[in-house]
């Protein structure tokens, strides 16, 4: 999911730093409201999970990686808004530090796996469960949230590099940038996701929320939203 320099054109990460600084700038004002003092440990914690998790990269085809990301739970258990601050500071610092993804590409790293995911996931997660707080309902609501968020942060990647080919071809036709189609490219990351990393996910998802729900369910963002 980390994509790297040279892989999309400026036609395309141009426009998904402007997207992700965006959301980045209502996040931070949804935050100041949304969370409490006695939570930002929480915050900085879930940073460094998203950061570890991540950092299990398995290459795929289409000049990407395949991994699981956090944002599902994260986005339960904190809201949505937090998820996209913790998750894009763990990728900031990969892509500045570790060189995993690209500096060109933090915009729709960020856009794909810190905005689509933490969504996705929540709104899934409400979506699913209803009004249970426990049981098989809210068990497959747990998993499928992770799966789901990471699943469809997969299609967006594997479109933008699809893309490619069609929006920066040189003279002679070639690409100049990633170089397969929507073909190639959105199968070979979506497949990949869903059958793989997303399942991790979704387990992940689900093993973490029932340990908060045993411990400390007041914690979890998407029960309190759901009962305001």
């Amino acid at each position: 999911m980390h994509i790297p320099d040279g892989y999309l054109s400026p036609q395309t990460y141009v426009p998904f730093w402007g997207v992700s600084i965006g959301f980045w700038s209502v996040a931070l004002k949804k935050m100041k409201k949304e969370l409490s003092v006695k939570h930002v440990p929480y915050l900085a914690m879930a940073a460094a999970f998203s950061f570890l998790i991540m950092m299990f990269n398995v290459p795929i085809p289409g000049g990407t990686t395949g991994h699981a990301v956090g944002g599902g739970i994260i986005a339960v258990l904190l809201g949505p808004w937090t998820a996209v601050i913790a998750v894009s500071v763990s990728l900031i610092v990969q892509a500045l530090v570790f060189g995993d993804g690209g500096i060109t590409a933090i915009g729709a790293n960020c856009f794909n796996m810190a905005v689509v995911i933490p969504f996705v996931s929540y709104w899934v997660f409400n979506l699913i469960r209803g009004n249970f707080t426990g049981g098989s309902r809210f068990n497959i609501a747990a998993f499928l949230s992770g799966w789901a968020g990471l699943s469809v942060a997969s299609i967006f990647a594997g479109f933008e590099f699809g893309i490619q080919p069609l929006i920066a071809s040189g003279a002679d036709g070639r690409p100049l940038y990633a170089p397969y189609p929507l073909s190639v490219a959105l199968p070979a990351m979506a497949l990949e996701h869903m059958m793989l990393f997303s399942v991790v996910e979704g387990v992940v998802t689900l093993l973490l929320l029932k340990y908060f729900m045993k411990h400390e369910p007041e914690l979890i963002h998407a029960l309190k939203a759901k009962e305001a």
